[in-house]
């Protein structure tokens, strides 16, 4: 039986940073397709006082950033690495921020049927370069719709309170373990790696994990 590792990952789907670190990801996992990880996503809320119908993107930025000029600056980062990693973002697009509880519950859902990272990784396309509302119950329908889950299903779970208490205790108890910013990886439980790393920085910790799985096998 093959060996494997926990990554555990604290991400927001309207995170760019949690975009572009999934990116990054994506590509070593790709190089290195024996990998040992099994990947989990959980819930970091960017903005938990968000309001439910979420806000005028524009006034949200404004707010964060101290004006227009702060956004700016803020976000050019943001679009350099975005560039460099190959991802095309339209931030022209986007007209509101959403409240991303409701994605959390989809992730949650997604997870039960073992096909989060399509779930993850539609939720990012849509918010990203598609410039959807990831808040919108139809949105995320029609996402779970793409990723092979029962639309009408998780549909009907929006409508309701279901799971959203727990959303927001494993999100409470993300920071009261430290965590403050996303993305953030666990690797097995153990080491803490914050931010969106190269590709190659991934490539040898997997290196490093195959090899002290290994070792530990052949004693």
């Amino acid at each position: 039986m093959t060996q494997t590792v926990k990554l555990d990952i604290m991400s927001d789907p309207i995170c760019p940073w949690c975009y572009i670190g999934k990116t990054q990801l994506d590509k070593a996992l790709a190089a290195v397709p024996d990998h040992p990880f099994v990947i989990e996503w959980h819930p970091f809320q960017l903005n938990p006082d968000m309001p439910d119908a979420g806000m005028d993107r524009r006034e949200y930025l404004e707010r964060k950033f101290g004006g227009k000029k702060g956004a700016i600056e803020a976000y050019a980062p943001v679009v350099e690495h975005a560039e460099k990693a190959g991802l095309s973002i339209d931030f022209e697009g986007m007209k509101r921020t959403p409240n991303t509880l409701d994605a959390h519950r989809l992730i949650h859902w997604a997870g039960i049927e073992n096909k989060q990272n399509a779930v993850v990784d539609a939720l990012f396309d849509a918010y990203f370069v598609q410039a959807r509302d990831i808040g919108d119950h139809e949105v995320l329908a029609d996402i779970a719709d793409q990723a092979g889950m029962d639309a009408a299903v998780v549909l009907k779970l929006l409508k309701s309170d279901a799971d959203r208490e727990d959303i927001s205790t494993r999100d409470t108890h993300s920071r009261q373990m430290g965590v403050s910013s996303v993305p953030t990886f666990i690797v097995a439980n153990q080491h803490a790696v914050p931010g969106a790393q190269p590709p190659e920085m991934w490539e040898r910790v997997i290196g490093e994990i195959k090899s002290q799985l290994e070792a530990s096998s052949a004693n």
